[in-house]
């Protein structure tokens, strides 16, 4: 063992010499910098945990450096853009990197997914290709068949990354970067058809990343354990730009390799024992607990007694699913104080609000009526609840709002619209002025998500685009979602709800769901326990339909796509089991 035991044999040390800087730096070239002059740096990791490369940050910024006079080389002039496919590991780091030190702007690009096949994955490379429109496509050479084709498509020029050794770096002086120029651009994770490039400038990257460390109340001897895919922004502002301008050292396991072994994830947090900051949405740590065996203690093969800071962010936080992660890991030491909801969005560079470390997760009871604008005087049936996930204040230099549909700013507890404005706020879309003047109003940005504010704490109420309207009345996909999750047999992102127009004009409420059983009178009996669940919430029959596994879209990070699954079964794209009515 290295650095005190804080560290794994091999990785780069938890602790360092060099004076902590809290992300106050003019661009992130400069924050490489500094962290370059320590031995902190990034650790790569197989699916056992088993590391496979230490990559301190000096060996990092001597590889973009490289990579910058290659860029100059091969004719890119700053204000360029660098599409880069997204893999886990130092090869896109040094490019990313070196596409900003070169004054060019990267483009981080998703990684296939495990749903849609080659040919919705091409066709994802070339929307944000060409919405993009980069001078140079770099990938990983695995996936050269993919982005050929979707190069080919768009005319873009295209290269695998193990290639640029052969270009001789220029001995041209490298540009000067002002702290308010574009430093990157961000597709949100549910960029498909219509893709939106977040501009994203070095000062509002770095007035985030600085409101993130504050807010965290990072310390000296912090580290990262991190599987989230670096085409997203909660993993790349949040687990790779935020801990070089911080200068914490960070051990990483491939998204792929997560999906396949989750427990791989806590089995790294157990043996590094400097471990003490980590991240996932809400079904990382769902499907953790579910992996879990009844008879074996979580004590007999993890130690989560050093995780300070379990963040949770990126969709919506299920409390339920957070207190099944205690109860499956309290034994092993895991703290529940140790939660720290959040909420955050690309378009915000990424966080927006943080829950003080040490606060963990707080919940307060809403009235279904409340959620959807109905009064509930007159109300004849029970009325019912739901557990809203307080996420936090807002971090430092950000503000946040509540409005109404007429643009009226609502008092607390008031349910609305989520308003935001702070340093960190986009330049707006990459040439989208019709998108971006649509939800930023005088230096406001509209989230596009529901909430409401209370005692400066902002609670999260759902997508105001997932509304399901049914007689006028409000409902909430997730709520439907969860009520049919509560059938045995089922686990999160099994269902996703949705409107349809039915065959007098009127909104009805559709649920596709997962379903595992063959026996064709369990299917049918299946069928109506789901009705009955959702008719009881919606007061209207709604239209179940029994899909095949694997078979509900997600964006790049792993969310359902209510909208993409609507447009796959409306196409029929999405075919149903015969269900005998």
């Amino acid at each position: 063992m290295i650095d005190g035991g804080l560290a794994p044999e091999g990785c780069t040390p938890t602790t360092d010499d060099l004076p902590r800087r809290i992300a106050d730096f003019a661009t992130l070239g400069d924050a490489l910098d500094y962290a370059a002059s320590g031995r902190r740096g990034m650790n790569f990791h197989d699916g056992r945990g088993t590391l496979v490369r230490a990559y301190p940050y000096s060996e990092l910024r001597d590889d973009a450096l490289i990579n910058a006079r290659r860029f100059m080389t091969l004719g890119l002039a700053k204000g360029d853009r660098v599409a880069i496919v997204a893999e886990t590991g130092p090869e896109f780091a040094a490019c990313f990197f070196g596409a900003v030190y070169a004054g060019l702007w990267p483009v981080p690009l998703p990684l296939p997914t495990s749903f849609g096949g080659r040919d919705a994955y091409v066709d994802q490379l070339v929307v944000m290709l060409t919405s993009s429109d980069p001078a140079l496509f770099l990938y990983p050479p695995e996936l050269s068949e993919y982005a050929q084709a979707a190069a080919a498509k768009r005319n873009v020029p295209a290269r695998n990354w193990d290639s640029l050794p052969e270009v001789e770096p220029s001995l041209a002086s490298l540009p000067e970067t002002r702290t308010d120029e574009i430093g990157y651009l961000q597709y949100s994770s549910g960029s498909t058809r219509f893709p939106h490039g977040v501009a994203v400038t070095h000062h509002a990257l770095l007035d985030n990343l600085r409101a993130h460390g504050l807010g965290l109340k990072v310390e000296d001897a912090d580290r990262v354990v991190s599987w989230l895919p670096w085409y997203h922004d909660m993993g790349l502002v949040g687990c790779m730009l935020s801990p070089i301008a911080n200068q914490i050292s960070v051990d990483y396991l491939k998204t792929e390799d997560f999906a396949r072994r989750p427990l791989a994830w806590l089995d790294m947090i157990s043996r590094n024992p400097g471990t003490t900051l980590s991240y996932s949405p809400t079904f990382g740590y769902d499907i953790c607990s579910r992996r879990m065996s009844s008879v074996t203690k979580a004590s007999d093969r993890f130690d989560l007694s050093r995780w300070r800071i379990a963040g949770n962010g990126a969709d919506m936080i299920r409390p339920d699913v957070m207190q099944a992660f205690v109860d499956s890991f309290a034994d092993a030491g895991f703290k529940a104080q140790a939660f720290c909801p959040s909420y955050g969005l690309a378009e915000a560079t990424l966080a927006v609000s943080l829950m003080p470390p040490g606060e963990g997760i707080r919940l307060e009871l809403v009235e279904e009526s409340e959620l959807s604008g109905v009064g509930t005087e007159a109300q004849e049936r029970p009325r019912r609840y739901r557990a809203i996930v307080n996420c936090g204040k807002a971090v430092e230099g950000m503000e946040i709002e509540i409005r109404d549909a007429d643009g009226s700013v609502l008092d607390d507890r008031s349910i609305g619209k989520v308003w935001v404005r702070g340093r960190s706020i986009m330049v707006g879309y990459f040439r989208d002025p019709e998108s971006t003047a649509a939800c930023m109003v005088d230096g406001w940005l509209d989230t596009g998500d529901m909430g409401y504010l209370s005692g400066g704490y902002i609670f999260i109420v759902g997508r105001a685009k997932d509304m399901i309207i049914i007689n006028g009345r409000n409902h909430w996909p997730q709520d439907i979602e969860w009520a049919v999750e509560q059938l045995p047999g089922f686990k999160s992102g099994d269902i996703a709800a949705f409107a349809i127009t039915g065959p007098s004009g009127e909104e009805t409420p559709a649920v596709l769901v997962h379903c595992r059983v063959s026996d064709p009178d369990e299917r049918g009996k299946l069928r109506d326990d789901i009705k009955e669940r959702v008719r009881a919430i919606t007061g209207i029959s709604p239209v179940v339909e029994l899909i095949p596994p694997r078979t509900l879209p997600r964006t790049s990070s792993g969310k359902l796509s209510r909208t993409k699954a609507r447009n796959l079964y409306l196409s029929g794209e999405i075919v149903p089991f015969d269900v005998a009515a």
